[in-house]
């Protein structure tokens, strides 16, 4: 019969009293298999004799024997008064790897889920210049803020029990005020669902209306998390072309063909930046209405805005409960935070909130209060209002260096966000994936355009998250951009200029 498992000594160890072999023997060779497998490390503290043969179960001699082989093979050393430790002189040994299936087992059947092509999580990279989109300055926080709310915070004890899965009700009073005063959105606490980021808001969106094989427009070039999300809930994908206006609404298909769902970025259109204009905006309400579809509003950076005045938000136009509306707090405060907010007719939010109480019941209880004192005191507006002035001198900084690149190159997404998207002339023979390779040659990184496309990409370019970097680096980067691309679009010319000037017939 299996022998008792040493839990509270945290040893992986187990003895089995029916076994062959003597209990000293297995003693000793699990204990020296732990440590040459990493997980006893070299100078980690072991039970004494006494306790170790206590809760296995067995003689005080076992374990004493156990240990005398482990002392005379190197393996462990006793210090007088403190103890037996694993041997500090041993090599330090990685983990072994867990075990993995041979094969391909049932339950991994269905085809793994599409990998994200942005950068997540990958700390910057020393001496690298990265325009990385979506990434906020979280250095421009005020320090005192932020030590004085997670004060605020500590001074209460959590609760004893779980949350409402809609979230925090003071988080989602400040939330419903706060998009009122912004963006003009009349909706009340029962109206918020606070989620733990905006993945989890489109997670959930999908879930809650979409069965396998329904079709969802999706802008082209468009936001690769939520295509692939939505590709791993089994969604058909119909892309929705964009030009300088936003999307195409025209482009949707009608009647028995139209899209259950409609995914759009209005306020700063992803990754292109442009805008969706009011007209267009007032077509893909008329669309929703005529055709019982669903529009997902992402207004994820809307907060930015530089030269242009504020357009009305899809929801804040909506008058049937045609709008989900998403919003995030990783632009606005960190990323890291993952806390996002959702806006829904009553039907949609009632299932919504049954489906986060299924998964992870609530966003972390922490994380509410914190940003319901930040709102409530008026700390994020206040931010808000800083870094604003701090973005725009950056977004200057882009259009002073790229300007010129024109009729080359031009700058789209100058009005909003913490992006912009610099668009190649098919003309000017530039290739963005050569321009993007000999940027990072000389410590400059970028992404192409064409990773926002789900079919072939109708144009190239490249995306420039300016957000997260320090004005001089932004200079810097942005004069090898131009520089790159001058040398590139010139070179391209003369190889075109020598390639005809050896045709026959010219002069």
């Amino acid at each position: 019969m299996p022998g008792r498992a040493t839990p509270q000594l945290n040893l992986p160890l187990l003895l089995d009293r029916e076994g062959a072999a003597p209990l000293q023997q297995q003693l000793t060779e699990q204990v020296r298999r732990a440590i040459a497998a990493g997980q006893l490390a070299p100078g980690a503290r072991l039970p004494s004799t006494r306790a170790l043969a206590a809760a296995l179960g067995v003689s005080r001699n076992v374990a004493v024997a156990a240990y005398d082989e482990l002392f005379a093979e190197g393996y462990i050393g006793g210090r007088h008064g403190s103890g037996t430790y694993v041997e500090r002189d041993l090599p330090a040994r990685p983990r072994a790897p867990l075990p993995a299936p041979a094969g391909a087992p049932r339950w991994l059947r269905r085809p793994p889920p599409p990998a994200r092509s942005e950068q997540v999580g990958a700390p910057p990279s020393r001496g690298l210049i990265e325009f990385r989109p979506g990434m906020p300055a979280t250095g421009l926080l005020p320090r005192a803020v932020w030590r004085q709310v997670w004060r605020a915070v500590a001074a209460e004890p959590p609760p004893n029990v779980y949350g409402a899965p809609a979230g925090d009700p003071d988080l989602r009073a400040v939330v419903a005020a706060y998009l009122g005063r912004a963006r003009g959105i009349a909706c009340g606490p029962d109206d918020v669902v606070i989620t733990s980021g905006a993945s989890q808001a489109f997670d959930l969106l999908a879930r809650a209306t979409l069965a396998p094989g329904d079709s969802v427009a999706i802008e082209e070039p468009g936001y690769p998390a939520a295509r692939n999300l939505l590709l791993e809930r089994g969604a058909r994908l119909v892309p929705l072309p964009v030009d300088d206006d936003g999307a195409r609404v025209d482009r949707l298909p009608a009647g028995a063909a139209a899209p259950l769902l409609v995914y759009v970025t209005p306020s700063h259109q992803y990754p292109l930046g442009v805008r969706l204009v009011v007209a267009r905006r007032l077509a893909l309400l008329d669309w929703a209405r005529a055709n019982d579809g669903l529009i997902v509003e992402d207004d994820y950076d809307s907060e930015f805005r530089f030269d242009a005045p504020p357009l009305p938000t899809l929801m804040g136009l909506d008058r049937e409960g045609r709008v989900a509306y998403v919003g995030t707090f990783s632009k606005s405060l960190a990323p890291a935070l993952r806390a996002g907010f959702l806006v829904a007719p009553a039907p949609l939010r009632e299932r919504i909130v049954r489906l986060k109480g299924l998964t992870d019941y609530h966003t972390a209880w922490p994380v509410q209060r914190a940003l319901a004192w930040l709102l409530a005191g008026g700390h994020l507006e206040r931010h808000i209002r800083r870094v604003r002035r701090e973005y725009a001198e950056r977004r200057t900084i882009l259009r002073e260096e790229l300007t010129p690149l024109a009729p080359r190159a031009r700058l789209l997404g100058l009005d909003a966000g913490l992006h912009a998207c610099l668009e190649l002339a098919p003309e000017s023979g530039l290739d963005a994936r050569k321009v993007a390779a000999a940027a990072l040659a000389r410590g400059v990184l970028v992404t192409t355009l064409d990773e926002y496309y789900h079919g072939p990409p109708d144009r190239q370019g490249l995306l420039l998250g300016y957000g997260g970097l320090a004005a001089a680096d932004l200079r810097r980067g942005a004069r090898v951009l131009a520089a790159l691309i001058g040398e590139t679009a010139d070179g391209g010319r003369q190889t075109a200029e020598a390639a005809s000037a050896g045709q026959p017939g010219h002069r």
